[in-house]
């Protein structure tokens, strides 16, 4: 009962540790992708699953649309549209609508995610070190970042898919039962319908098993759980069209039937060894050997002849930066300039997972005592995580629930040794010495009878003890520190993640608070002033807002499949006006918007930005060289910025007019430098709206340069 009950406040706390945007704001969706989500949900609720799977949308990436059912992982939009349908049908909450769903999906999800990280460590070890990383992956910031609630991304769902995938395998390997085998199975397919991360368990699983084999701990159940595994996962995940035969024709997937041949092999071998007499199996070995080696050589020769029909030898280009980091930034700058897919700070690791990233260390020690199938496991999950989420901060949101596993195990087990000093009585400790010393055989002979004994039981709780007084101030620290770290993860999910992209706030002199709800606004201008039809282009970073919010034909999107339709969108914006405005009419665009920071000091504007813009549209044509925006060594807007860059169309729609507000010396408060061309004039474009702080500015294409009108 104490259990359940502890296991439900944890819960609780991961659900209710995520609601500060709803307080602080309003129910309202986050981030830029989410949108897309939202929308695609609200056609599933009102018009059926059918109606998404054959959605066509033909207000994005004008003019070539978008087939969204073949192109979309659909596992977060049918979980949302299916609790909609239970919450409308079964509980019969009439008022509860699509969009309040959508915005608790992540907070809910968090909650699941907690439960089946405490069933999974205490698989692996104990309960108590279940309910201490329960505890910590219901308040880690890194994984509160994804699941605030309105976070209604594929993230929000795919770390429990994640979590619950790899307990049910532990356990089926435990077991050596078909049926978790085949749940294990069905978890990895609904983690592949959810996030695009699902590479991830495709290749850990295998690299587990294969470590398993090296350390000689094969066994059946092993055999059960892994070739039930790749066999199932791999077919369930090709009925996606998303996926498709990308599950057995990439290089991200060959790694697990790699392993299941060498499984297979390994498995012959030990039935020869056991049925053959020692003379028979010497020569059905030799045979094997030989049959096996040429077998794999064949088999090589043809995959590796297949993966050279590829430029990238079957590799995804998110692949490929994770293996070698600096490949985006060389060939594909679309994946490079994505925040999320940089490099993260040293103290992001500090910040973002807290005391975990401190104890994880001493929890991979710990699994090493006693080592066993789900401990490996660990160990594996978070060396790799390690290293991935250096390479990409977005993978720190794969390193946090393995860091809570093994701070949870560390802590458990310090825990332990300080509980069992502390209810030792000093008067009994001391009988209890003197009695075993003057019994007990010579040292050198006890320490190895109770060395081999330890070894031989697995059991953690023999690795001493420490006075009680050190015990009693061990623990008074440890909830001392534990007290901080809740304050830091609820503080930093309150203030740090619990943010909308969209709407802004600041703090007053007087500790008010004052909000910025640009973004709204101009969107909101566009619904209410623009016709229905009308095409809009901006940087890919707002299609998904301005396709849900505005209701209007956006180039491009988020989703940035089609590097080229974004490339000729930069190569408009970093070109002279004129040339910019050709290539918009030939592309039947109506309106123009940028997002300016520099009077409020808003630094996610598209000035910071412009160099993609530059480096993206160059890597497609060749009049874009990134030199000719340089001005004296580096990227500026001042002064002494280029020629070409203060004859960019970005510059003109961004600084336009802003001299009449802060004046001709004024400065950009993001750039900290006073801008470049106060005098900037506009022939082909129109200003029709911008918001009140200047952050979203939209600009009609004129059907001929004004001078032409005179």
């Amino acid at each position: 009962v104490i259990e359940f009950t502890c296991l439900a406040l944890i819960a609780a706390v991961a659900f209710a540790i995520r609601l500060f945007s709803i307080v602080k704001y309003e129910s309202v969706i986050h981030e830029f992708d989410p949108y897309f989500n939202y929308r695609v949900t609200q056609l599933a609720s009102e018009e059926g699953v059918d109606a998404f799977w054959n959605f066509f949308d033909s207000r994005t990436w004008y003019p070539l649309g978008r087939v969204v059912g073949g192109t979309v992982y659909p596992g977060l939009t049918l979980t949302a549209t299916w609790l909609y349908w239970v919450i409308q049908n079964v509980f019969k909450l009439h008022p509860v609508k699509v969009k309040d769903v959508c915005v608790m999906i992540g907070p809910l999800f968090s909650s699941f995610t907690a439960i089946a990280t405490y069933l999974m460590v205490r698989q692996v070890r104990s309960r108590g070190a279940g309910l201490l990383a329960a505890s910590f992956i219901a308040t880690i910031p890194s994984y509160i970042s994804r699941s605030v609630a309105g976070s209604y991304d594929n993230e929000a769902v795919a770390i429990f898919a994640l979590t619950f995938t790899f307990y049910l395998y532990l356990k089926s390997i435990r077991t050596g039962s078909m049926f978790w085998c085949v749940c294990a199975s069905v978890s990895y397919f609904y983690m592949v319908s959810s996030w695009g991360g699902y590479t991830f368990i495709i290749n850990l699983i295998p690299i587990h098993a294969l470590a398993l084999l090296i350390i000689d701990k094969y066994s059946a159940n092993l055999y059960t759980a892994y070739s039930t595994f790749i066999i199932n996962g791999t077919l369930l995940a090709m009925v996606l069209p998303v996926v498709g035969f990308n599950a057995v024709e990439t290089s991200e997937h060959y790694s697990g039937f790699f392993v299941l041949a060498i499984m297979n092999g390994v498995a012959l071998v030990k039935y020869l060894k056991k049925t053959l007499t020692e003379a028979a199996y010497k020569k059905a070995f030799r045979l094997f050997v030989t049959t096996s080696v040429a077998l794999m050589g064949l088999v090589s020769l043809a995959v590796i002849t297949f993966a050279m029909t590829s430029p990238t030898l079957r590799w995804s280009g998110r692949s490929l930066s994770l293996l070698d980091p600096t490949y985006a930034s060389k060939y594909i700058p679309i994946i490079a300039s994505v925040s999320e897919h940089q490099a993260p700070a040293w103290s992001s690791f500090v910040n973002d997972l807290r005391t975990a990233i401190i104890l994880m260390c001493s929890g991979i020690v710990s699994c090493f005592r006693p080592l066993s199938e789900g401990s490996l496991f660990l160990v594996i999950w978070g060396v790799l995580s390690v290293y991935f989420s250096a390479v990409m901060v977005r993978l720190m949101l794969v390193l946090a629930p393995v860091a809570c596993c093994l701070a949870g195990i560390a802590l458990s087990d310090v825990l332990e040794v300080l509980c069992r000093s502390c209810h030792e009585e000093p008067a009994n400790a001391e009988e209890g010495k003197g009695a075993s010393a003057s019994a007990s055989p010579p040292p050198g002979k006890k320490k190895k009878k109770g060395k081999h004994a330890q070894q031989q039981s697995g059991d953690v709780s023999g690795y001493g003890k420490v006075p009680r007084p050190m015990a009693l101030l061990g623990l008074s620290g440890i909830i001392f520190v534990l007290s901080y770290h809740l304050f830091h993860c609820s503080y930093l999910g309150g203030e740090g993640y619990s943010s909308p992209s969209i709407i802004m706030q600041s703090r007053t002199r007087d500790g008010g608070v004052y909000i910025f709800d640009d973004y709204r606004e101009g969107y909101s201008w566009l619904r209410e002033n623009t016709d229905y039809d009308a095409k809009v282009a901006s940087w890919w970073d707002y299609g998904y807002q301005t396709t849900a919010m505005a209701d209007r034909t956006v180039l491009v999107d988020n989703n940035t499949w089609n590097n080229t339709h974004i490339a000729t969108v930069g190569r408009a914006m970093a070109s002279p006006e004129k040339k910019a405005w050709e290539e918009f009419r030939k592309l039947d665009v109506d309106y123009v918007f940028v997002i300016f920071g520099g009077l409020v000091g808003y630094s996610s504007d598209d000035i910071n930005k412009f160099l993609w813009m530059v480096r993206i549209g160059g890597g497609v044509y060749g009049d874009i060289k990134e030199r000719d925006y340089i001005g004296e060594g580096y990227y500026r807007i001042d002064e002494k910025a280029s020629p070409t860059m203060l004859n960019t169309l970005m510059y003109k729609l961004s600084y336009y007019r802003f001299a009449e507000i802060v004046g001709r010396d004024g400065q950009d408060r993001v750039r900290g430098t006073k801008f470049g061309d106060p005098d900037v004039s506009l022939e082909y474009f129109q200003e029709v709206f911008t918001s009140k702080h200047w952050m979203l500015r939209i600009y009609k294409v004129l059907d001929e340069p004004v001078l032409t009108k005179a």
